[in-house]
Formats: structure tokens, C-alpha cells, sequence
């Protein structure tokens, strides 16, 4: 069965490439890791509202899966958007917080809800970082009066790394003890409460879902990410992490540009996975929001020369006038015929559709629940071929399908 139950994801720089994008072969890569039981972390130093697209994206609304943001500040169940943990800063921290902004010459910003709250609204850092999360500018003049609440965390701007260390040091002598302060890129002082980063907030969910470190696989590419990959149970940096960084990691994979996730998972989870290890509970779980899921298809029986799945005759398989659809027929039959080639791949190659053929030879009428049996004729180097007999239930041949699925080598990189 599978090892690793959770998958951690760096967001910038690591699941995005330097457009900002998730690229279709790492979105396809992650949709089928979700599928075959594997769970996303995306863990971010973005606020929540700036992750969730991302999220949505890969689909972890419907598959579960947990983001961890404001780099651990926050857990934020996908699919329930329920908060599972925060810790936040005392916002009497703010006036001396700002008193030292002002001083030093440093815009200061903390999030809040959809929006990012700032003294120095026209900062091009700072409209970058709204963008960027899809955020709203709220200017103000008194920035400690207008944080009434408890932020998850606050960034200082500035241009100048050595001045900000500078900033850095103080702050980190004057308020020991109740904040973490750290450099989240060479122009961001980052401010967090204390012993917030993501492998601590990551323990605390793999203590929430009883998952042992073992079970983890964490990715980063960045100085924020060293504790998360080094506390995994398998730590990967990727090739545009600094050398610091890959020297922690246990594996480095490709570039953020050059399907550095996509690659990884592909190599190491989706390669030693079989259909064949995984129940039909589970596969009949991970795709109900597939097109089998959407049909009412659910598998009853797998082997490697043999499988079976039923299929309701209702308002979404049926004609206007009640009988079942020839298409949804041929989906079925499509259905059963890839999850037994599937099967019998072996961990290198990957199955392909290329041909299904049908006689419909009588009808099934809605209420009624048919159910289709797939039984292998020639099973090649390159290519499968099925026979699949669909039947009303009460065995009466309805359909006869012919499905010859390709079989190929998985392409390396």
C-alpha cells in the first residue's frame, strides 16, 4: 500500500513555476496522487485567502486536503474550510512595531481577511504581494490604531537587506520570547509568534489526521522550508532552492520550470502504486467526482483477467424515454476495461484508450441497475484487448463492447 499518506507542497517556487502557473503536467501528476488516496498540504507562507485558489485548483475542495498558511499561523481544512488551528500576535506588539517602522524608514503590512493593510499603499513590494494574493490595499495613516485584531503575522519592506537585519536584531532582542522574526525574501522582515513555522504547525496536523512522520513527503525550495524538509519522512528541495537548502533534503528534484513536482511524483508515488494494491472502497471514493462518480458507477469486483462495476438507470444515464443511453453504456464499458489494463501494467507503463466498439442488442429501463463484466482476450506488449458484457439484473445481455486500450512506456524525467 501506499507509503506516504500526505504530500507537502511549498507553494511559490516549488508548485508554481516563475509565471505563477501550475503547469498541466503537475496538475495531472497531483489530480492522480489525490485519486489513488494520497492527501495535499499546501504550506505557504501566503495568507489563507491567497491559497485557496490555488487549492481549488487541484481540485482539494472535493478530494480533502489541508492548507497551512501565514507559514504555519494557520491549518485550513480544503473541502469542510473549516480552521483547524491559528496562533496569532498580540496587536499591542503593533505600536512598537511601528514606532520602529517609522524610524528606520521600513513600510510595514499585515493581512486581514481579503485585504492587506498598510501605512505605504503605493510600495511596489507591497502592490505585488496584493496581487499576488488577490487582495485589496487598505491605506492608513495610523497603522497601530487601525489593527484592532490579532494578525496572523506582519512584514516589514525594505530595500536594503543590511538595514533590515539591522531591524531584525532589535526586534528580536527587544520582544524575546513572543515572536519568531526572519527574512522571507531579501526585501521582506517577516514576524510570526513564536515557535510558528511550517514543520512545528505540520506536526500539529499530522497529530490531527494520526499520521507518523514516516508517512509524510514534504517539498520546499526555500530558507522556510529547511525545518518542514528535514522533519519529513521524505524531504525534497527542488533544483532552484539555494545550496543550503538542498543540502538538507534527502532528494532533489527538477526546477519549479522544469515540472520539478510533476517529476516526483510521478518517479516516486505514482510508479509504485498499483490499482491492484488499493481497495474498491477507495476507488470507488476517489472518483465520485470523476465521470464514473458523476454515471453512479461503482466497482464490485477487480482481478487481473476480470472486472466488474454496476451502473443505476436513472436520470443520468437514461434517455428522454426512459431507456438506458448508449453512451453511458460505452462509458461503463470503458470504465471496467481501464481499470483491468490498469492492473495489469507494470510500474513503468501507462494505459491509454484508443478504441470501443458496441452492439446494443436490447435495452434496460430506468429503475433498474445493470451491470457490466469485463473479461481479457489478448493481453500484449502494447496493447490489451476486452470484452465486456453488459447485463440488466436480471442477466439479460443488453450490450456487447469491445475495448482495445494501449499500452505505453512511461516517459522519464
Amino acid at each position: 500500500m501506499m507509503k506516504y499518506k500526505l504530500l507537502v507542497l511549498d507553494v511559490d517556487g516549488t508548485l508554481l513555476n516563475s509565471k505563477k502557473q501550475i503547469t498541466p503536467r503537475t496538475k495531472t501528476a497531483l489530480l492522480k496522487a489525490q485519486q489513488l488516496g494520497m492527501q495535499l498540504v499546501l504550506a505557504s507562507g501566503r495568507p489563507t485567502y491567497g491559497v485557496v485558489p490555488v487549492a481549488r485548483e487541484l481540485e482539494m475542495d472535493r478530494n480533502g486536503g489541508y492548507i497551512l498558511s501565514y507559514n504555519g499561523g494557520q491549518i485550513f481544512d480544503a473541502r469542510t474550510r473549516e480552521l483547524l488551528f491559528e496562533k496569532r500576535i498580540d496587536p499591542h506588539m503593533f505600536a512598537l512595531l511601528e514606532r520602529q517602522a517609522r524610524k528606520r524608514g521600513f513600510p510595514i503590512f499585515t493581512y486581514h481577511q481579503d485585504k492587506i493593510i498598510t501605512d505605504s499603499p503605493l510600495n511596489k513590494r507591497i502592490i505585488s504581494e496584493a496581487e499576488l494574493n488577490g487582495m485589496e490595499i487598505v491605506g492608513v495613516d495610523n497603522f497601530a490604531e487601525a489593527i484592532d485584531f490579532s494578525p496572523c503575522k506582519c512584514m516589514f519592506v525594505g530595500e536594503d537587506a543590511q538595514a533590515l537585519d539591522g531591524l531584525r536584531q532589535y526586534l528580536k532582542k527587544h520582544l524575546a520570547g513572543t515572536i519568531d522574526i526572519f527574512p522571507s525574501e531579501d526585501y521582506f522582515l517577516e514576524i510570526v509568534p513564536q515557535f510558528i513555522d511550517k514543520a512545528n504547525t505540520l506536526s500539529v496536523l499530522a497529530d490531527i489526521l494520526k499520521v507518523g512522520m514516516e508517512e509524510i513527503m514534504a517539498i520546499g525550495d526555500g530558507v522556510c522550508d529547511v525545518t518542514m524538509i528535514q522533519m519529513a519522512g521524505f524531504g525534497v528541495a527542488m533544483a532552484n532552492a539555494p545550496t543550503s537548502v538542498r543540502r538538507c533534503a534527502d532528494y532533489v528534484t527538477g526546477t519549479n520550470d522544469e515540472d520539478g513536482v510533476a517529476t516526483l511524483v510521478e518517479n516516486r508515488i505514482l510508479a509504485n502504486i498499483r490499482p491492484a494494491e488499493i481497495s474498491l472502497e477507495e476507488l470507488n471514493a476517489r472518483a465520485r467526482h470523476a465521470l464514473m462518480g458523476h454515471l453512479g458507477i461503482q466497482y464490485i469486483y477487480a482481478s487481473e483477467s476480470r472486472v466488474e462495476a454496476t451502473m443505476p438507470v436513472d436520470q443520468r444515464t437514461r434517455q428522454p424515454f426512459g431507456i438506458l443511453h448508449g453512451g453511458a453504456t460505452l462509458a461503463l464499458a470503458e470504465t471496467v476495461a481501464g481499470l483491468g489494463s490498469m492492473i495489469l501494467c507494470l510500474p513503468d507503463e501507462v494505459m491509454v484508450g484508443m478504441q470501443v466498439s458496441g452492439n446494443h442488442v436490447s435495452s434496460a429501463h430506468e429503475g433498474d441497475t445493470v451491470r457490466a463484466v469485463a473479461t481479457i482476450i489478448h493481453k500484449g506488449r502494447s496493447s490489451h484487448v476486452w470484452d465486456v458484457n453488459v447485463y440488466t439484473s436480471t442477466d439479460k445481455l443488453i450490450s456487447s463492447v469491445r475495448v482495445l486500450n494501449s499500452i505505453l512506456k512511461k516517459q522519464g524525467g
